[in-house]
């Protein structure tokens, strides 16, 4: 069967048959593309800003309310945060927490999610809403406190960062939704063809999740990346201080820079409060946005080519 002559301007739509695009439709799609624009600047712009001003020098920061390349460029804010050996430090434990926390909240959240997305499953409405009441409910603070410390003893270790925030309720109710949505066909024909109920979670449930594992790993990671009240409560180690605790510390102490004569600023002076501030925002926010992209294409395409192989 032989297409017809169509004009450059023709299309597939959604049909399957070609239609002409009238000015109409080119308008709409111009003001959409607009929108979209105008929404990723909102978007982008601000965290500009801040990269920006965390290498500005105090005058700049006070006399512009706003600019994305500064006019003098001063590295005094990363200097005076990068020469503080706690940083480093500081970064190496907020990976250690961010990466194994992950995997336990991923563990927990889809081993208790495939479970409550089976209907034949016994008790399945009231397992979900015993963990919906989570959302609603919760200990407070100070029970929680005694919980983790007297009781579990678990005080100035990484177990009271990662135990008490193991599973999200939200985040499970996500991937247990997903999971619902897989064909209940696929995992029949596993059954007869001799596979188990954790063969089939493995290597076929799994695998098909791919999308919405790798974006729950990510609300999972940024969270434990971000992590600074628990880490407050509980780690009183400095040793054990992850990233954001180091970082409060520094903004605090900037005030104090005045008084150190045992650093040569350089002809831009003492890195002001504002540019300490942006750049310890930019060190604790980076790095995540950084590697995402390519934890997430590892993730999808290892646990793809991994189920094909299998």
């Amino acid at each position: 069967m032989t297409m017809p002559f169509t004009h450059k301007k023709d299309e597939v739509r959604a049909t399957g048959t070609l239609e002409a695009r009238t000015p109409g439709d080119q308008a709409v799609q111009v003001l959409l593309y607009v929108i979209i624009a105008l929404v990723a600047l909102a978007c982008v712009l601000p965290f500009i800003y801040v990269v920006a001003g965390s290498f500005a020098t105090e005058r700049e920061l006070t006399e512009r309310p706003f600019f994305l390349i500064p006019q003098d460029v001063s590295l005094n804010a990363y200097q005076y945060i990068l020469k503080q050996g706690d940083v480093f430090r500081g970064l190496k434990n907020s990976v250690i927490v961010t990466v194994i926390g992950t995997l336990i909240n991923m563990f927990v959240s889809c081993t208790i999610a495939y479970p409550l997305s089976r209907p034949y499953l016994k008790g399945r409405d009231g397992f979900i809403n015993m963990v919906i009441v989570t959302m609603l409910f919760t200990g407070g603070m100070v029970p929680s406190y005694i919980m983790v410390v007297n009781v579990l003893h678990l005080g100035n270790t990484y177990w009271a960062l990662w135990l008490p925030t193991a599973m999200s309720a939200f985040n499970m109710i996500i991937i247990k939704n997903y999971f619902q949505g897989i064909p209940m066909e696929l995992e029949e024909a596993a059954i007869i063809d001799g596979s188990n109920d954790l063969i089939t979670f493995v290597r076929i449930i799994l695998p098909l999740s791919a999308p919405v594992l790798a974006s729950v790993s990510l609300f999972y990671a940024v969270s434990h990346w971000n992590s600074y009240f628990n880490a407050m409560l509980y780690i009183n180690n400095s040793d054990m201080e992850v990233i954001t605790i180091v970082l409060r510390r520094l903004v605090f102490l900037t005030t104090q820079v005045a008084e150190d004569s045992t650093f040569d600023w350089g002809a831009a002076g003492m890195p002001p409060i504002k540019a300490v501030k942006m750049a310890t925002t930019v060190m604790s926010t980076l790095p995540i946005l950084c590697i995402y992209p390519f934890v997430q294409k590892f993730f999808t395409q290892g646990v793809m080519v991994g189920s094909v192989k299998g």
